[in-house]
């Protein structure tokens, strides 16, 4: 057997939570076909370790890369930074089965405008990521607020049983052609108004065909513990696999919470699978709402369809300089996007070391001016966290961002690093990785990523984008263990 690809003495980080060891790797087509000593094995292409790390590709399980992925296949904020497969549709947004009459709705928008949504079933984005070929794998959930987009005018109101059901059939569909499971966004405004009696109907249909839920919270501020036990009564009662969306305890009334919703969580996963996912800072990002405002908190406009011209700036500086209030500053403004600084950093260090907690992005790829987060979460775990703050250890760190993903969202033979597995790899030196985006500078490549290889092809090497060997990975029910 000549291997395509001969990793020698790298460091082996397997993405199980194992002790770190030294050994040669080798790939051939899309799977590792050895590893070990190595030694007197030819191959096409020998890489040297020097010191550095091997590891599965990152998996990032919260994105809202949907239309990215056809739009700019390279993906180079996500290969920069060692991510091999995105998990899009979150938040209850997907860009498939959409059908608009007019405007995207909120959060929608945060996919782009009407053009960007035109996959009126899930066969037909599975058509278009498979004909873009991206440089990185794409797993996909369907969006509940896109469902109700297809068959409600209005969403100031629940669903009718009619409605329900068209959402149903929908899902279904979505489901069998290969979608991962269901995604709600509660919070929003054009969801808020969908009650259990709406929501639920939808998850037992994800748990009948042995599928995930996940869910951005009804409540992450005051009613966060009451927001945590319907997520998990809802996903209990469905019989299906749950994920917390970037679990946070928002708000300065809040801080300090992160224990009681941790401790809310384990309990839960002692009767049901449960975790929840989360990225490494303390801001968070998405449209500028008007609920949302709190004087207290640094809030920073990063787009705005009517004033553009203000965008790069806090919307307490352009309060003042319209001489209005925050909230009328607001109602201007929208529909706009803005990152909130809404956290506290002990309850951002205490979740994302809790061995629930699995690392997603949640970036934002169509906003001009976005969170760090879209190019940095992934270095930044590594570095900020592991290798500096020692929050944990780099297996620990590596298992959060590769193998307890693939087990939960049932990805099989990836995040980890075994004979057999298919080859997303990421070659790091924990020497010089550092998060470099930046609030004010955040569209950068991290250095200490040096090559990623997607499904055995070299995708991202010395910064640049090489095959785009990614392809859409559809639902698996067997379970995998954690």
């Amino acid at each position: 057997m000549r291997p395509d690809l001969l990793f020698r003495r790298v460091t082996v980080v397997d993405g199980t939570g194992a002790e770190p060891y030294v050994a040669d790797v080798a790939t051939r087509d899309e799977r590792i076909v050895a590893i070990g000593d190595l030694t007197g094995y030819e191959a096409g292409r020998v890489i040297e370790g020097e010191g550095r790390c091997l590891m599965p590709g990152f998996i990032d399980v919260h994105t809202h890369d949907d239309t990215q992925v056809i739009r700019t296949p390279d993906m180079l904020a996500k290969l920069s930074q060692g991510v091999t497969t995105v998990i899009v549709g979150n938040c209850g947004i997907s860009a498939s089965p959409v059908t608009l009459p007019g405007t995207p709705p909120d959060p929608m928008n945060l996919l782009g405008p009407r053009e960007a949504f035109v996959y009126p079933t899930f066969e037909a984005y599975v058509e278009a990521v498979e004909q873009a070929r991206p440089s990185v794998n794409v797993a996909a959930l369907i969006g509940h607020t896109a469902l109700r987009a297809n068959v409600m005018s209005s969403f100031d109101r629940p669903a009718r049983d009619d409605e329900v059901q068209a959402m149903c059939l929908a899902l279904q569909e979505a489901l069998k052609a290969g979608a991962i499971g269901l995604s709600t966004g509660l919070a929003y405004t054009n969801a808020k108004q969908a009650p259990i009696e709406e929501v639920q109907p939808l998850v037992d249909i994800v748990g009948e065909h042995g599928a995930l839920y996940t869910t951005h919270m009804r409540d992450e501020h005051d009613g966060l513990l009451t927001s945590l036990q319907e997520s998990f009564s809802t996903a209990r009662n469905a019989g299906a696999d749950l994920v917390i969306s970037h679990l946070k305890c928002a708000g300065a009334g809040n801080w300090g919470r992160a224990p009681l919703a941790l401790a809310a969580l384990e309990q839960a996963a002692q009767s049901q699978p449960c975790n929840c996912d989360c990225y490494p800072y303390a801001a968070s990002s998405t449209t500028l709402d008007a609920w949302r405002v709190n004087e207290q908190m640094e809030i920073y406009i990063t787009w705005s369809d009517p004033h553009p011209e203000m965008a790069k700036q806090t919307l307490k500086d352009i309060a003042a300089q319209w001489g209005v209030s925050q909230l009328e500053a607001t109602a201007r403004l929208r529909p706009a996007g803005a990152i909130y600084h809404m956290m506290e950093e002990s309850d951002v260090r205490r979740i994302l070391a809790h061995p629930l907690s699995m690392v997603g992005s949640d970036g934002l790829p169509s906003d001009p001016n976005p969170h760090p987060r879209l190019w940095g979460t992934f270095p930044r775990v590594l570095a900020h966290y592991c290798r500096d703050l020692k929050l944990f250890d780099l297996a620990e760190a590596v298992r959060k961002m590769t193998g307890l993903s693939a087990g939960r969202f049932r990805l099989q033979d990836r995040g980890v690093l075994r004979e057999g597995a298919f080859a997303d790899l990421t070659l790091v030196d924990m020497a010089r990785i550092e998060d470099v985006a930046t609030y004010s500078d955040p569209c950068r490549q991290a250095p200490g990523i040096d090559l990623v290889v997607v499904n055995g092809a070299v995708a991202y090497e010395n910064g640049v984008v090489r095959e785009r060997q990614g392809r859409l990975l559809k639902r698996q029910p067997a379970a995998v263990a954690l």
